[in-house]
């Protein structure tokens, strides 16, 4: 692409255009500011939900400041008035090495949720990994992204037959990939969301994938059926109990008057809360997802070089290097010091892509630097969401495509390969 028509430059151009007349983007585009947006929007729910990390927030913290120990040195005289962002990943051409992580329980930020969502960024043409813990059914979101390339993330679930299930319709909805999350078999110790006795899964909220699947409505109704348990004493209704019940006949299918009178809503929190996850999950099972799909198997949570190396051996299609944006564990490695290993181990024989951490382009661009294909982002989205719905999203994502463009341009890189070619400065930790 020419100056002129690089996306840097027309989004730029465009803020500062349509700042003439007063009018402001339709997200805040410095990150820390647009941190302060969304949490003034969200409520404390969802706020401690999205925002939230495990016990003290250090790995959090320890992801962001990696970013600070690798300084971009720009190289001058170069001709970059032609720029490419493009990529290729898994056999597809995409526009920028740029993915949506997977989110879960999006209806705590807006309404519509993953529909709103893929309304907003579909036209940007990145891949949007829908979560396992989505807020709509993957076949809605998969038909509101259009043409727009989705992957599905797999919560491997104690129920095989539900495990089968799940892919089986993210092969229908048309998905490039399987992306398998390996560091949630068990919750970490999330104190933002335990301070307020907050899990949106027990109302109902983030499990669409669920109670719109037939193996697993078959198990909720299963559950109804079965022997009934001897009656416990109940406890004097509150506000919160009240709301809680409620949410619950919302989100299943059918009249909310009916709902409140039905053991369904309750039996299918209960059959989740059962079924999520699998803590005895170990290498030697990931040969059983093959006997349900060809698409590409990823593994996202990689931190260690010997786990990448197992992966690689047991046949993976890709690695994601992530700790959870440090939802899961306080005090684990940031996953930009555990990025070069795991390229070094990988050696180029499966893609690598980067997750947790990434605020703005020059943090893509890093992670790209150290050896990443591509980069997954996750807050920044979620925050414009929250703050200005589809449009908040879409704009947060044109930000980081604008910054990493001009970065590009201020450092000497004219593609995504001349990145990598260039690299950073001395790690100065």
């Amino acid at each position: 692409m020419s100056e002129q028509e690089s996306v840097g430059r027309r989004v730029q151009s465009r803020i500062y255009r349509e700042g003439l007349f007063g009018r402001l983007p339709a997200a805040p585009v410095e990150p820390s500011a647009l941190e302060r947006a969304a949490r003034k929007k969200l409520s404390a729910r969802a706020w401690a939900y999205v925002a939230g990390s495990a016990g003290q927030h250090r790995t959090d913290a320890a992801n962001r400041a990696a970013f600070d120990d690798h300084p971009i040195v720009p190289r001058m005289l170069v001709d970059v008035s032609s720029r490419d962002l493009g990529t290729e990943l898994l056999g597809r051409r995409l526009p920028a090495p740029l993915l949506l992580a997977p989110i879960g329980a999006l209806e705590l930020v807006h309404s519509r949720a993953d529909v709103e969502l893929a309304e907003g960024v579909r036209e940007l043409g990145l891949p949007v990994v829908i979560s396992t813990q989505g807020s709509s059914p993957m076949e809605e979101t998969a038909a509101t992204l259009g043409s727009c390339p989705r992957w599905f993330q797999l919560y491997w679930s104690s129920n095989d037959d539900l495990v089968a299930s799940l892919v089986r319709r993210a092969e229908a909805i048309g998905s490039d990939a399987i992306v398998i999350t390996l560091d949630t078999h068990t919750l970490g110790w999330r104190t933002m969301d335990l301070d307020l006795g907050s899990l949106p899964f027990t109302r109902a909220e983030g499990i669409a994938q669920y109670i719109s699947d037939p193996v697993f409505r078959r198990l909720v109704e299963q559950r109804v059926a079965g022997p009934v348990a001897p009656a416990e004493p109940t406890p004097r209704p509150t506000r919160s109990a009240v709301s809680a019940a409620v949410s619950m006949a919302r989100h299943w299918p059918g009249s909310l008057r009916e709902n409140l009178r039905s053991p369904l809503p309750r039996a299918a929190v209960e059959t989740f809360l059962e079924v999520f996850s699998r803590p005895s999950l170990t290498w030697d099972d990931l040969a059983s997802l093959r006997e349900h799909t060809r698409l590409p198997v990823l593994l996202k949570g990689i931190q260690h070089a010997a786990d990448a190396a197992k992966a690689i051996d047991h046949g993976v299609d890709g690695l994601i290097v992530s700790n959870h944006g440090g939802r899961q564990v306080d005090g684990a490695v940031a996953s930009l010091r555990a990025l070069p290993e795991v390229v070094r181990e990988n050696g180029q024989r499966v893609p690598v892509l980067f997750d947790s951490g990434i605020r703005s382009g020059a943090d893509i661009y890093k992670a790209l630097a150290l050896g990443a294909d591509a980069v997954l982002v996750g807050r920044p989205w979620v925050y414009g969401l929250g703050v200005g719905g589809g449009a908040g999203a879409r704009a947060v994502m044109e930000y980081l495509l604008a910054e990493l463009d001009l970065t590009m341009a201020l450092t000497g890189a004219r593609t995504i390969a001349e990145i990598r070619e260039l690299g950073l400065g001395q790690d100065r930790s």
